[in-house]
């Protein structure tokens, strides 16, 4: 049986470039961290409206190709069934995509927008708690799983349709770069790509150890320290370390599938116990208004008032998710075989859209609620505290916490390894020299990668440099978008060239020796 083997000229030069930053970070972890500041500030606040642009305009050309004849294109071959039942493909891509970050931000999010609110309104009012929830489900919505998308197609049609046995960024690419993607530019297309993987990871470590912490510290009156920290680290490393190294079917599927059920126990019964009545009809206006002005938030940038919302949010939020867009779709890709293109969109923007809003509709709901109605201002404990604080502030002001605050560790823990099992898996795929379909990357190669993320990790908490990374992550936003933009010229192309004006297409093989696909008659 052939082993996948590893791609040196990948693998190398990105494992030498993480630990130079590391000991880069060690030595001196202040270095820097102004300048980076500048540079991310520079490119949220004067390209702000390109950033708009593109993840609106990707999501728009997403909906044509799908609604389009071409959305009826197989992904695999005409016999080719999926590999996973629809659950478990809708629940790999949800977790894989958010993970414990998203609970985070879902119940602490709504207090940041009440404190600062959109479009000039007053701080801590009726109109701000208006746009709560609804801006939250914007940001983790349709444009987010959008940017998603736009790299899946591109990488599922390469594999499954055109037949070439890499899952690697840059052979995506190929249809606008031609033979330079299999060159130095392809190799430098995916280190780019996988360190922005790695620092996409660090953002979301940044965010979740305080908070897992923070529960602990709760639950058990553990004084917070860099033991508790490595300690959450350890746990996690432990569990998305072994699931990535079982690999899809007996490890990532699994852990996917019990995550998803998990989260439905743990909604539904704060939904039940919590204010019922409120969340809904809260969640319900907030829908109505995010669609009645998707457009408008999807290109505000308030150059008039200039309150730097959209640009410290909205553009934030899409340069983050860019950096994540490329390692998803190659997630979105690889499990999707077997199904349209149709449905690989329709099913990787709307399922994962619906299933982050409940978050909002549950946890956002309900520190909306808390602040309003119980008269605790968590607006003054987030700028005293820190946003730990309130969201354990709002896991005690429900009844059976007992029950509550365990079931949040218990979930967390496992919807953040969901998400790093994925960020592993995709690492090890990337720096692979060759994976032809079925196959996955090395058990000990998927396990490397997620010692990395671990070490990283420690390292962060040690020297307090989380912010660096994430910073750092989201300034390569920029090469990443030109890679997306290159990749929908290309899958264009290549449909066109493959399959016409009449879906007929001869048999695609792919010739292993010049590195292109051939049409059989």
């Amino acid at each position: 049986m052939r082993k996948p083997k590893i791609d040196p000229s990948i693998f190398w030069p990105s494992v030498l470039i993480i630990g130079a930053v590391l000991i880069l970070l060690f030595i001196n972890p202040e270095a820097g961290r102004q300048t980076i500041g500048n540079v991310l500030s520079g490119i949220t606040h004067n390209f702000d409206w390109l950033i708009e642009w593109f993840t609106f305009g990707g999501f728009v050309w997403l909906i044509y190709l799908a609604c389009s004849k071409y959305g009826d294109i197989k992904l695999g071959g005409p016999n080719d069934e999926p590999e996973f039942s629809t659950f478990s493909w809708i629940s790999i891509m949800i977790t894989s995509g958010s993970g414990f970050a998203l609970m985070y931000w879902a119940a602490v999010e709504p207090i940041y927008y009440l404190a600062a609110p959109p479009f000039g309104l007053e701080s801590d009012s009726v109109a701000a708690a208006q746009w709560g929830i609804a801006y939250g489900i914007f940001h983790w919505g349709f444009s987010a799983w959008g940017l998603f998308c736009i790299p899946a197609v591109a990488i599922a049609y390469c594999y499954h349709v055109r037949k070439i046995p890499s899952l690697k960024p840059s052979v995506a690419c190929a249809g606008v770069l031609g033979k330079h993607a299999h060159g130095w530019v392809g190799k430098t297309i995916d280190i780019i790509i996988l360190l922005g993987t790695v620092g996409g990871m660090g953002t979301s470590l940044g965010v979740c150890v305080p908070l897992m912490s923070a529960c602990f510290t709760e639950l058990f009156g553990i004084k917070p320290s860099i033991y508790l920290d490595s300690a959450v680290i350890i746990i996690w490393v432990a569990i998305f370390g072994t699931t990535a190294y079982l690999g899809l079917q007996k490890g990532i599927k699994i852990l996917s599938d019990w995550n998803v059920y998990g989260i439905i126990v743990l909604l539904v019964f704060m939904l039940v116990i919590g204010p019922t009545s409120f969340l809904l009809s809260y969640y319900s206006q907030s829908i109505g208004l995010m669609l009645q002005n998707f457009i408008g938030m999807s290109t505000y940038t308030a150059p008039i008032l200039k309150s730097g919302f959209p640009q410290d949010w909205t553009a934030f939020y899409w340069a983050w998710w860019v950096v994540w867009a490329i390692y998803m779709g190659l997630f979105i890709a690889r499990v999707s075989k077997g199904r349209t293109i149709r449905q690989m969109i329709l099913g990787s923007i709307l399922c994962p859209t619906i299933g982050t809003s409940m978050f909002y509709l549950v946890l956002g709901g309900s520190v909306v609620d808390l602040h309003l109605s119980e008269g605790i201002n968590l607006i003054t404990m987030l700028k005293e505290n820190g946003a730990p604080f309130v969201i354990v502030e709002l896991l005690k002001s429900y009844p059976l916490i007992g029950i509550i605050l365990p079931l949040f560790i218990l979930i967390g823990f496992v919807y953040q390894a969901t998400s790093f099992q994925g960020a592993a898996y995709t690492l090890a795929s990337m720096a692979t020299a060759e994976l032809k379909n079925d196959e996955e990357p090395a058990p000990w190669h998927r396990l490397f990668w997620a010692l990395v993320l671990g070490v990283l990790g420690f390292v962060m908490i040690i020297i307090g440099g989380l912010k660096i990374v994430q910073l750092s992550s989201v300034i390569l936003a920029v090469p990443v978008y030109i890679i997306l933009g290159i990749m929908i010229v290309s899958v264009i192309k290549w449909i066109r060239e493959d399959f016409g004006t009449t879906l007929s297409s001869p048999k695609l093989i792919y010739d292993s020796e010049n590195k292109e696909t051939l049409s059989q008659p």
